[in-house]
Formats: C-alpha cells, structure tokens, sequence
C-alpha cells in the first residue's frame, strides 16, 4: 500500500530537472537517493511531490528504491506552474553562514534572482555560487515554492552597473542621506522589472554612493530610522517591496 513521505512542512517535495508528465519516470540524484533511503526510510510505493520550476508541482510514487538509486513515477500534478514577481536581490556577500541564511530566505521571500556583488567594503572576496544554489533549492523545497531562483556569479560593482538593463529599476538602500521609504518609492513606481540593492557590513563609500546616486535607474531609498545588519536590510527590503508591489498583495 502506498503511503506519503512527510517531514515537519508536510509531503516531502524534491526538486528535479526531468520534464514531468503523468506516467513519466524520473531518476533522483544522489543526494535525494541518500536522504530518501536513510533518513526518511523510503520504499517502493511511497509517495512525494516533485518540481522542476517548469510543469508545476506533481505527486509521484518510489517505483524503485535499491542500492543503484531510487525512481520515482510521476502520477498526478497537485499545483499549475505559477512563477514569482521579476524581483532582484543583489547582495553585497556577507560571511559564510549569513549568506547562506540570506540565500534561504531570499528564495522564500520570493525573489527571482539573487546575484552576489563586490563593493569597496566587502569582506568577502569569494562566494561559492553552488553552494547558494543548493540553499535556494532547499528553501523552495521547503516552502511550496513552485520555481529555483537563478544564482548569478558575483561580479564587482563597477561591472555590474555598465551591463546593468537599464530597463530595469534599482532601489539602492542608502544608509544616509535624503532618501525617501522603499514603501513609498515602491507606491509611486510602475510596475515593471525591478532589483533592490543592498551594502555589506560597512555600508557602500562615499564615491560609490554618489556614483549610485547619479544613475537616471537607480532610487536610493530608506529602510526607516534604526541600523540594520547587512543580512537583515536584504530581507526587510525585500519584505516591504513584496507587501507594496509583489505577490503578498
């Protein structure tokens, strides 16, 4: 009898590449193989849902679960492919722990890129892109999330800024200056494509904000009166922005 692989969410969701279709089988990776067999103790006939942030979300059933892998048999879809707002987060990277935090709330939050980028201040000078990756697609497993944010290599501000569309808008979170509230600029802006910019530990320098500043795309705004950590800035922009002009509406 067919039973359902739940964890403390609900059913057990794993994101995959395969095209899914009913009847179509789907070979897990390693890893999902692993944590299906040992940790949830899988076996033939047991039930999970799966993604591929293309054909929306579907119920499948462990067809074969051996020592040379597990395949799944996808059987009905539970939930049409939806996607989420065109937001960005790009990020100045903050040490290991805070950006993988930041990369898994980011990805609940909504986002649908986060790319990682190097100002005068930032500490961190390397950012393991996978390793994001594999956070953004843990978070969207856990949270019912329906696509995988695209991960971009991180790339120095400067280079940023001369490739940047430029029909895309940026919320530059300032930390000084005249800047008026995100929520407020968020309500007066049309919609369109749109990215929030956030400074590392240090703040952005002075050249770099009057650099920002001078951009016709680019609107500095507040995030109110306290000092916020870099990570928390990030996730309460991002917060504000889906609550005015997002998917939270």
């Amino acid at each position: 009898m067919a039973s359902d692989l739940k964890e403390a969410g609900g059913l057990t969701r794993l994101f995959v590449t395969a095209a899914l279709e009913p009847g179509a089988t789907v070979a897990l990776d390693e890893g999902q193989a692993h944590y299906l067999r040992h940790v949830l103790r899988a076996k033939a006939g047991d039930r999970v849902l799966v993604f591929n942030g293309r054909d929306g979300e579907w119920q499948a059933q462990i067809a074969a679960a051996g020592k040379r892998g597990i395949s799944l048999e996808v059987r009905t879809q539970t939930l049409p492919q939806t996607g989420c707002p065109d937001l960005w987060l790009v990020f100045a990277p903050v040490k290991k722990t805070p950006s993988d935090y930041l990369t898994q709330k980011a990805t609940e939050l909504g986002v649908a890129k986060l790319q990682p980028v190097f100002t005068h201040r930032t500490i961190v000078t390397r950012i393991n892109q996978e390793r994001l990756l594999a956070n953004a697609v843990e978070a969207a497993e856990q949270s019912g999330r329906l696509t995988i944010p695209e991960v971009g290599e991180a790339i120095g501000l400067d280079k940023l800024l001369a490739a940047w569309p430029r029909e895309r808008a940026i919320f530059f979170c300032d930390e000084g200056g005249d800047a008026v509230s995100l929520a407020d600029a968020a309500r007066k802006m049309d919609m369109g494509p749109v990215a929030i910019l956030t400074g590392p530990e240090g703040g952005f320098d002075p050249a770099e904000r009057e650099s920002l500043r001078a951009l016709p795309f680019v609107t500095p705004v507040s995030l109110g009166p306290r000092i916020l950590r870099a990570d928390t800035a990030a996730l309460a922009a991002l917060a504000i922005w889906q609550s005015v002009k997002g998917d939270w509406r």
